[in-house]
């Protein structure tokens, strides 16, 4: 869609599209030669690494650096706020082009020597983190979690906690995953991806599209926002999470562990269905997740489900893996601010497993909490609750 806020929320709430051709690498041995491919046309912000740093950076720590400098500007945390503060990340594939490098350079040049060693520092996710945390000027302690494609999810509930247990202030925290070939070539060989174009809950869905992003969120206690006077955005009040233990790439048919994430999210919110105005669904538009999460959301929503709005945005930017959790969350926070829902992609026949209110074009809607759902490959399961802001 963009880089920042103010771009991305236009382009949501319009239902803008985002797949393009694949030019990051050569697609053409592949099935499906389209993603949401970031186009890499703004130059970094200022941030505090030197230009040989700067010139080393992989496509995954770039865009993490993109969102991580707009968050902390907004934020508008001072010098001594920045101490301690704990870096919590979510990703999949991380600096996987660097792997990709490292491997071309020992096939391809097996006698070569030269730039070995910057992959393989490069290629861990832990480097990435650091290069995050000296950019923006925080010191602290760095959770990685890399837990399929609920990772980003993941990260922002971890921080929650964090803060909610008494055990930090403040949370930097967020998901990133850039487009790979590897990655890529991977979900083709599988025939996940969609070989026209993703249509998540559609009776003739046939794949997700690959995306790539980063979306990175400022965590504090409520008091010490109002207290500084901060623009708040939203509310983390919920976080559920759970493990289908059923297939190495399956969810549960029925959906099982999604519905308790979903529940134990809204226990913690202290909320019930009927209080929760929009679902940003993981919907990814493969046959087998969205007859899950619809049958989830059925049993969780009971007699309320017709009543319930829901979309997937990943039929607009494609599934980012590890980012996709935390992107998600921010698109929730944006409608939320905004008053508006985004719209799913059109679908001329819906799957019958739909009997809520799938959302197919931009709808005007002030409501109080949002509930967005991440579920990865081997039934790693998180759910958020988000909470319109009554204070700023």
């Amino acid at each position: 869609m963009g880089y920042g806020w103010q771009e991305n929320a236009i382009g949501f709430r319009e239902g803008r599209t985002a797949l393009r051709p694949i030019t990051v690498f050569d697609s053409s041995r592949q099935r499906v030669h389209t993603g949401g491919e970031v186009l890499m046309d703004q130059p970094l912000p200022s941030v505090r690494l030197t230009a040989r740093q700067i010139s080393r950076l992989d496509r995954a720590t770039l865009l993490l650096l993109h969102a991580g400098t707009e968050a902390m500007k907004q934020a508008g945390w001072s010098e001594d706020q920045m101490t301690d503060v704990p870096i919590c990340l979510g990703t999949s594939a991380g600096a996987m082009s660097l792997g990709e490098c490292y491997y071309k350079q020992k096939t391809q040049q097996a006698g070569t020597q030269r730039g070995l060693a910057k992959w393989v520092l490069g290629y861990q996710p832990q480097t990435q983190a650091q290069h995050l945390a000296e950019a923006v000027g925080l010191k602290g302690p760095v959770s990685i979690i890399t837990n399929a494609c609920a990772s980003g999810a993941n990260a922002i509930g971890h921080g929650f906690h964090l803060i909610k247990g008494g055990r930090a202030r403040r949370a930097f925290c967020g998901g990133y995953d850039a487009i790979a070939e590897m990655v890529f070539a991977g979900f083709d060989s599988l025939q996940a991806l969609s070989t026209t174009m993703p249509r998540p809950f559609a009776a003739d869905r046939d794949g997700l599209a690959l995306g790539e992003g980063a979306a990175l969120v400022t965590l504090e206690r409520l008091d010490d926002a109002l207290a500084r006077g901060a623009t708040i955005l939203g509310e983390v009040t919920g976080y559920g999470t759970s493990t289908d233990l059923h297939h190495l790439t399956q969810p549960h048919p029925q959906g099982d562990a999604a519905l308790r994430s979903m529940n134990e999210a809204c226990a913690e919110a202290g909320i019930g269905p009927e209080s929760v105005g929009y679902i940003n669904s993981h919907g990814t538009g493969t046959p087998l997740n969205d007859i899950a999460e619809g049958s989830a959301i059925r049993r969780w929503a009971g007699d309320h489900a017709p009543n319930v709005c829901v979309s997937s945005t990943k039929g607009a930017i494609g599934h980012l893996l590890g980012g996709a959790g935390s992107v998600e969350a921010v698109i929730c926070l944006m409608a939320l601010q905004g008053g508006w829902i985004p719209p799913n992609v059109p679908i001329p026949v819906l799957d019958p497993v739909v009997n809520f209110d799938l959302v197919q074009s931009t709808r005007d809607r002030s409501f109080e909490h949002a509930l967005t759902n991440s579920f990865g490959f081997g039934g790693s399961n998180a759910t958020l609750i988000l909470r319109r802001a009554h204070c700023s």
